[in-house]
């Protein structure tokens, strides 16, 4: 049997682009090799029998497609808890805490205002930028830590322009932690896929692609499939692991190859009492001295009070070499001298380590990591029709979001409905 499509990948990319085909009316074949859906976004239950994100889970109201998911699919918006004072560590005022995020925030908006495309900036990577700059050194570390924090990467690693390309495309105006949903975000992408049925193999990983005027042929071990087009909706280090017959143009392989996986570790702490609020803080802990280290509360209600503590970048890959045990002492360490030593009895200490996820790379999202690769999103967009490519971090609009999935698998899927001369209207698809 030949298909009209198979879409490689069932995150919200992958679930996106085949709703829009199904929509036009083809044969669309979803191959995913987790035994899940959803990709980065995940669910798991913790000893309480709460199901929780364990993945990507905050949305905000300018993230129009994601917004609309959610209230589509009934499911329920929970306002990110916020009152309260912000915990900096290490201690100072509230005046000096001020003054250095406006320093923070005054490094970033001076990145942003640099062409992408300047020749004083093509060889840089943001810490070779960031160095040249006059700040001080508690704003130039509050700095780093952000880079750090939401991009999961050494700041060395980052070319400059790629950052402000990609910087410039997270375009919100309110806090993207401004919500999460009680039913939990993986919960949409299972709605989602409920709708593609039987369109969709779990536990099935792509290995060989043989692809050309005819079409292509996708191996796995548990068969071939065929089809006439191809959706790569992977990060692009997993879709690299890809072997093409014949190969991509080197142009395309080269581009392909040009990305490097985030390093990020989720923890989720659950105690009987948010405590934090009789101090009137608000659970968000920020650190100028140990970068990419970041918490914030996440109480569904007063029933279920609940920190996330997030390590990306070089931090992951530290902690993970601690070990679960170590690893649980330290961060309870670090939480208690910030918001109280009740901090050390949790009724529940789940963790999420994504830096070695065989199915996403890492963690957030793949950045590209060769100072040289100028146009690698480009010539990703673009592909090599039969075979094409869509992902958050390929998205003109919140790369490396879920709101970005969308947006890129809509476009993938809408352009090659079109080569079937098919027309779709993606508005239908909220």
């Amino acid at each position: 049997m030949v298909h009209d499509v198979i879409v490689v990948g069932a995150g919200f990319a992958g679930l996106s682009a085949a709703l829009v085909l199904r929509d036009g009316g083809l044969d669309v074949l979803v191959l995913e090799a987790r035994d899940r859906v959803g990709g980065r976004v995940e669910a798991l239950t913790n000893a309480l029998g709460e199901r929780y994100d364990s993945g990507g889970q905050f949305l905000c109201e300018d993230m129009p497609k994601v917004m609309a998911l959610a209230k589509r699919h009934a499911k329920t918006l929970v306002q990110t808890p916020v009152d309260g004072t912000i915990t900096l560590r290490p201690e100072m005022s509230e005046e000096d805490g001020q003054a250095l995020w406006d320093a923070n925030v005054a490094i970033r908006d001076r990145l942003n205002a640099i062409d992408p495309a300047d020749p004083a900036v093509r060889d840089l990577s943001v810490w070779d930028w960031l160095q040249r700059q006059p700040d001080d050194v508690h704003a130039k570390s509050a700095f780093r830590s952000t880079v750090e924090g939401l991009w999961c990467q050494p700041i060395d690693a980052i070319p400059v322009w790629y950052l402000i390309d990609n910087d410039r495309r997270i375009t919100n105006e309110v806090s993207e932690l401004q919500y999460f949903l009680g039913e939990t975000m993986h919960a949409v992408a299972e709605d989602l896929a409920a709708a593609l049925g039987d369109r969709i193999r779990l536990s099935m990983a792509v290995r060989q692609v043989r692809h050309g005027g005819n079409g292509v042929t996708v191996a796995t071990a548990e068969g071939s499939f065929q089809a006439r087009h191809l959706i790569i909706a992977a990060p692009p280090v997993v879709a690299n692991r890809i072997a093409f017959s014949p190969p991509l143009p080197e142009t395309l392989a080269k581009a392909l190859g040009a990305w490097r996986s985030g390093t990020v570790i989720k923890m989720r702490i659950r105690y009987a009492h948010a405590f934090w609020r009789d101090r009137g803080r608000n659970g968000m802990v920020l650190w100028r001295d140990i970068h990419g280290l970041f918490v914030c509360d996440t109480s569904r209600d007063d029933a279920h009070p609940t920190l996330v503590v997030f390590a990306g970048g070089p931090l992951a890959l530290r902690f993970r070499a601690m070990g679960d045990a170590d690893l649980r002492a330290e961060v309870l360490d670090l939480l208690a001298a910030a918001l109280g030593p009740q901090i050390l009895e949790p009724l529940d200490l789940v963790m999420r380590d994504w830096t070695d996820d065989p199915w996403s790379g890492g963690g957030y999202s793949d950045i590209v990591a060769d100072l040289s690769a100028h146009d690698a999103e480009n010539l990703l967009r673009v592909g090599a029709p039969p075979v094409h490519f869509a992902c958050s971090e390929l998205s003109p609009s919140f790369p490396g979001y879920v709101e970005g999935a969308i947006i890129s698998g809509r476009i993938v899927g809408e352009a090659v409905l079109e080569t079937f001369d098919q027309p779709v209207g993606l508005d239908r698809l909220g």
